[in-house]
């Protein structure tokens, strides 16, 4: 059985405002990430392609905690526990499956959807570690995050199938 992504890249708006630059920005590169599992079965998406082990369902799980850490938890203040261990969130573990690893990052990245809706980009909360950070920021943090592991997914792909593009 081969994963299948959900939805479609949603074509840039190039004339939009700053929020919704920075919003759809993000969305495009959520979308890229899912789209990169297109078509591979279970033993692709989790097959460890580095010496440290990483694989796609790895960048998944990975970026699932990074959208849960920094707006949920740091700009929306919420005390939930980590989804992932911060140590191995890289790895996947045998019983962990690939719908589950991306149900975890859609049902995540809808969460961060609402906090971002309802925050202003120069509303600043303080992180863990005392610094001073506006929604703003956190969201050019997440785009740089999350095309960074889209071209980590890029080459894992090509080398697990020769697939290449955006």
């Amino acid at each position: 059985m081969s994963f299948t992504a959900p939805g479609e890249r949603q074509q840039l708006n190039r004339v939009a405002d700053e929020r919704e630059t920075l919003t759809q920005q993000l969305d495009f590169h959520r979308a890229t990430l899912l789209h990169k599992l297109d078509g591979l079965d279970d033993e692709q998406l989790r097959r460890p392609m580095t010496a440290s082990g990483l694989s796609l369902l790895g960048l998944v799980k990975h970026l699932a905690g990074t959208e849960q850490g920094w707006f949920l938890k740091i700009f929306g203040g919420s005390d939930e526990p980590d989804l992932f261990d911060p140590d191995t969130e890289f790895q996947v573990r045998p019983e962990e499956t690939a719908d589950e690893l991306v149900e975890a990052y859609l049902r995540t990245c809808d969460r961060a959807r609402e906090v971002v809706a309802a925050g202003a980009l120069d509303d600043v909360v303080t992180t863990p570690w005392g610094a001073p950070v506006n929604l703003r920021a956190i969201l050019a943090h997440l785009i740089q995050e999350t095309a960074r592991h889209n071209g980590h997914a890029d080459i894992i792909r090509e080398a697990l199938d020769g697939t290449t593009g955006d």
